[in-house]
């Protein structure tokens, strides 16, 4: 008994194209009457004019991801620009008590950080009494040498929140830690913490990078060891 052919599919016959590219090389008549919907209204057009369409978007997209490509490089060369700016200032403060409001005034002029506050510990006997140097309980020291990197997200009630004028009104805020070296050494305790706060919650959004808030830390770190 004759067994029942299985039907093409649509699945054979592009698989048979694929492995056959000199197909409409001999059958370029093809081309020329093969018509399908334009996704831009219910009007048919060629192969080539939908080839045709589906590279212009193409390009459109390409576009579109150098000019967001040159955006974003111009922003990381106006924010560079801005650190060894903040460096400069820091290197030219000549009384180490003076560092902190330089920190925390260049964070708010030059980065447009609406609300800076700062704390260290540990630091030497001369500044013990200062303001920059009280309130940090045990649990935020721990938490900053916790911190290998720069917290960035909505205001979760933390502790140093408080530490800003008007906390109440943060929606995001980054976390820096100071330490000693580089920001991920573990090996170094942190000796204080840089709080930035904003009343937009998407100023200081979870994803966004840290590389230049990392860059920060670490050299507003470095000034600050003038103090312990």
């Amino acid at each position: 008994m004759t067994q029942p052919l299985n039907p093409i599919t649509e699945d054979d016959i592009a698989q048979y194209l694929a492995s056959t590219p000199g197909f409409f090389e001999r059958h370029a008549e093809l081309l020329s009457i093969v018509t399908l919907t334009s996704p831009h209204g219910q009007r048919a057009v060629s192969l080539q004019e939908r080839q045709a369409e589906m590279l212009r978007g193409k390009i459109k997209d390409l576009e579109q991801r150098v000019m967001d490509m040159v955006r974003n490089s111009h922003e990381n060369a106006t924010i560079a620009g801005k650190i060894h700016q903040w460096a400069r200032q820091l290197a030219a403060v000549r009384a180490a008590a003076d560092v902190p409001q330089a920190v925390q005034q260049g964070m708010a002029t030059l980065f447009d950080v609406p609300q800076v506050a700062l704390r260290l510990w540990g630091v030497a006997a001369e500044h013990a009494q200062a303001p920059f140097a009280q309130g940090a309980s045990d649990d935020v020291r721990a938490f900053a040498s916790s911190l290998t990197m720069p917290f960035c997200g909505p205001n979760l009630g933390f502790e140093a929140v408080g530490w800003l004028e008007q906390g109440q009104d943060v929606q995001s805020l980054a976390l820096l830690p100071l330490r000693p070296g580089a920001l991920d050494d573990t090996a170094q305790p942190a000796f204080g913490l840089l709080v930035l706060g904003s009343p937009d919650a998407e100023r200081f959004d979870a994803t966004m990078g840290t590389d230049f808030l990392t860059r920060m830390a670490e050299l507003a770190a470095s000034a600050l060891q003038r103090l312990i």
